[in-house]
């Protein structure tokens, strides 16, 4: 006789259930499914950090969770939306229609040679990606210190990730702007191709004042509030609205030191304009990506012994 010892098929549910709950929770927070495992990694804050490149190793080994990373914040930031990922689509250009009314129609502002609608929604896609990666890799360390302080996790990982998802989001919102460009008659150029280039060196001049902003709101988490007040005036800074040559001649000069108007008239000559930006553009962009990305990591490496204390 042969004995079949069977397990009841609500059990069976309850094992599978678990097992997809489980898969789901870790997929949409992997950090926190660390801390349930059994490993205990604690940091050493006598261990010798090499700036820039311990960080350039640990993002290497860790490239697999700072993948999950990004999809978890892109995923979870519209979770609980009914529209979801469409709201990506949907704010700029809420935001271009509002600012189009104000300034199009009320102050009659016009870009020679390009619809204004298309003049602003650029303008709104690229400072928005800049804004929303400072903010989040700026409060990546406070709002995960519960974490950083339960089980090993390189610190710089979750700064990246932030601004990696804020790249993702910009990625998104340039559908919007190539369907305003069809529609409005101006079409896509060629040169389109080549705007991860200015995106690649916003992302990593983001990353880096992030960076910065990062290891100060540890010690102040008024920096924050400070950071997104400047953030603002920065934005105000740049043409993102307005044309440049409404500029009276002694303020031309704070328009053109602003690293974004830079930024900004790169992407601008490859989305839409079908051009290269003059090459003082070029190297403005490229030489405040280099500087301040490394600066940014730098800091962070050196205050990281202290910054762990205080977490």
């Amino acid at each position: 006789m042969v004995i079949i010892d069977s397990v009841p098929t609500n059990t069976l549910a309850r094992r599978e259930s678990s097992r997809t709950c489980r898969r789901q929770i870790s997929f949409l927070d992997p950090v926190s499914s660390l801390m349930t495992s059994n490993t205990s990694t604690r940091y050493d804050s006598s261990a010798r950090r090499r700036p820039l490149i311990s960080e350039a190793v640990s993002l290497w080994r860790h490239r697999d969770l700072l993948r999950l990373l990004i999809t978890r914040d892109v995923i979870v930031r519209y979770k609980r939306s009914v529209l979801g990922v469409a709201w990506t689509l949907l704010m700029p250009l809420m935001t271009m229609a509002v600012m189009w009314v104000v300034f199009s129609a009320i102050f009659r502002f016009e870009i020679p040679g390009v619809p204004f609608t298309v003049y602003l929604l650029s303008g709104i896609v690229l400072i928005s990606f800049f804004s929303q990666g400072v903010m989040a890799a700026g409060s990546s360390i406070v709002n995960n210190s519960p974490i950083l302080a339960n089980v090993y996790v390189p610190p710089e990982i979750f700064a990246f990730s932030a601004t990696g998802a804020a790249a993702v989001n910009l990625f998104i919102s340039l559908i919007p702007l190539f369907a305003i460009q069809l529609f409005t008659g101006v079409g896509i150029p060629w040169t389109v191709v080549l705007v991860p280039i200015p995106a690649l060196a916003l992302l990593a001049f983001a990353t880096g004042v992030g960076l910065l902003v990062a290891s100060a709101a540890v010690f102040f988490y008024d920096v924050l509030n400070l950071t997104e007040v400047l953030l603002q005036l920065v934005s105000y800074l740049t043409p993102t609205f307005y044309p440049i040559n409404i500029i009276p001649e002694p303020l031309i000069y704070v328009i053109y030191a602003n690293p974004l108007y830079s930024y900004l008239e790169v992407f601008r000559g490859f989305v839409y304009q079908g051009e290269f930006a003059p090459t003082w553009h070029f190297v403005y962009m490229i030489t405040s990506a280099l500087i301040i990305l490394p600066l940014g990591v730098w800091t962070f490496s050196r205050q990281w012994k202290r910054l762990v204390v205080l977490i």
